[in-house]
């Protein structure tokens, strides 16, 4: 397949360049993956869609403040360095701009030299691999000299920082936020739970490959880049226990997706606890194990995330509803409105 295939048109107006007042103020597109038929509605309208029974998987990692401005030492260059994965023994995986400034050896210090990263190595993707000093709580000085690191499509400044994380938001770690989840208020969560829909967690840290795009000619010579996953024993056995009784279950995003694929496809469609890597890469031609619907967000043109959804609606389908999206000036990526795919 052609990356081209997944090609659309959005002007730069629509990319949401600030989270609405109201978290479930969004619209919602609800697109019937069988027939293409598309509905018009509000998010506050998910629960028209849901029935008793059904469970609802979201992403329950925390953005860290990953973004940091330092200096190179020596020289006083700005570098920017975006955190995407520890590797331990304070070692992480990072984006660095600009990169020529930053080869093996370089020292770069942030905050009057609170804490100073040591670049070891070029990664083949364009990063770097740095290892961290200081005196303290790694933690507490990222709290403290670190930035939310909003994707490069969004110029606006965040007013509140909470805005970029879910209510549920609990196991830091994540480079950036699993977006579908930021239209829940704990209020609405409380309306599903008592109509009797469950909600289950998994945890993905979200990290290089939401930033990557698609360099590939062709779909399939595309690499996923591997984020940490963690399900637990009680979320495995909620998710099993909907699916045996013939409840549906309803990914709150392309994270929870993917986590629940990644485990469903080593176990026949089955859960278990589990936690690891996952590189998986979901596009047309993909056969679901887990997921029967998923709550997402409109996406860039190209990504794989449009070739995620297209895996499940059919790629017709999908162009379909985000072109009339764009027709009838939905609001896109990380503030935007919502998609319900069932």
């Amino acid at each position: 397949m052609n990356v081209n295939d997944f090609d659309f048109h959005l002007p730069e107006e629509l990319i949401a360049q600030n989270p609405l007042q109201e978290r479930t103020g969004s619209r919602l597109l609800v697109l019937n993956k069988r027939t293409g038929d598309m509905e018009h509605r509000t998010f506050t309208d998910l629960k028209h869609y849901l029935k008793a029974g059904d469970t609802l998987v979201l992403n329950d990692t925390r953005v860290i403040p990953a973004r940091l401005f330092g200096v190179k030492e020596g020289t006083g260059a700005h570098i920017e360095v975006l955190l995407l994965k520890p590797l331990g023994e304070d070692r992480w995986e990072t984006l660095v701009r600009p990169g020529k400034r930053v080869k093996p050896g370089t020292r770069i210090v942030f905050g009057d030299h609170l804490l100073i990263a040591e670049c070891e190595e070029s990664t083949e993707v364009g990063g770097r691999i740095v290892r961290f000093e200081y005196e303290g709580i790694f933690n507490e000085l990222l709290d403290q000299l670190g930035e939310m690191p909003l994707p490069p499509y969004i110029k606006a400044q965040l007013e509140d920082s909470e805005r970029y994380q879910t209510v549920y938001a609990k196991h830091r770690g994540s480079a950036a936020a699993p977006t579908a989840g930021l239209h829940f208020t704990e209020e609405y969560l409380e309306e599903l739970k008592a109509m009797g829909v469950q909600l289950a967690f998994v945890t993905l840290h979200v990290g290089l490959g939401t930033f990557r795009p698609v360099a590939a000619d062709t779909v399939e010579e595309h690499e996923m880049h591997s984020e940490f996953y963690t399900l637990t024993e009680e979320n495995a056995r909620m998710i099993n226990e909907t699916k045996a009784r013939g409840g549906r279950i309803i990914a709150v995003g392309t994270t929870s997706c993917r986590t629940l694929e990644t485990i469903g496809q080593k176990h026949g469609g089955k859960l278990v606890a589990a936690e690891g890597w996952t590189s998986i890469f979901i596009y047309p031609g993909y056969e679901f194990s887990v997921i029967d619907g998923l709550v997402t967000n409109f996406h860039l043109p190209k990504s794989t995330l449009v070739m995620l959804v297209s895996a499940l609606a059919g790629r017709e389908n999908i162009l379909r509803a985000y072109n009339e999206a764009v027709e009838q000036k939905y609001r896109f990526f990380s503030f935007g409105d919502a998609m319900l795919i069932l």
